[in-house]
């Protein structure tokens, strides 16, 4: 399984934008294409997932309400719709494939990350 995240960039304080995450390769059969988020000097921090077989989405208590995690099914597409963005969501914005708690390691693959920059 592949990932490639992509759509990171500069927005302003208060705009918007949209991640992808492209799965290509086997068919994916694992638990769920999950983001993280990692800013500088700081821990990776969970962003939110879908559930791969039913679409269902979970989030970090912190950012539910501003980012939205949605897929196109038949173009194997994850996206991450982030608004009213703060300074404090700069980071490196990265998905993975999740294959369930009882796996392990659990998060096997990774995309490359991309970055986003809020200016203030």
């Amino acid at each position: 399984v592949q990932l490639q995240a992509s759509g990171g960039g500069t927005v302003q304080t208060g705009g918007s934008l949209r991640l992808s995450c492209a799965v290509s390769g086997r068919t994916f059969s694992g638990y769920a294409i999950v983001w993280f988020r990692q800013a500088p000097g700081k821990e990776r921090e969970f962003v939110g997932g879908i559930r791969w077989s039913e679409g269902s989405t979970y989030y970090a208590n912190s950012l539910k309400g501003r980012f939205t995690i949605s897929r196109d099914s038949a173009k194997n597409t994850v996206f991450l719709q982030m608004n009213s963005l703060k300074p404090e969501d700069t980071a490196v914005y990265l998905c993975a494939a999740d294959l369930g708690p009882r796996a392990s390691p659990r998060f096997n693959y990774w995309g490359q990350g991309t970055l986003v920059t809020v200016s203030s």
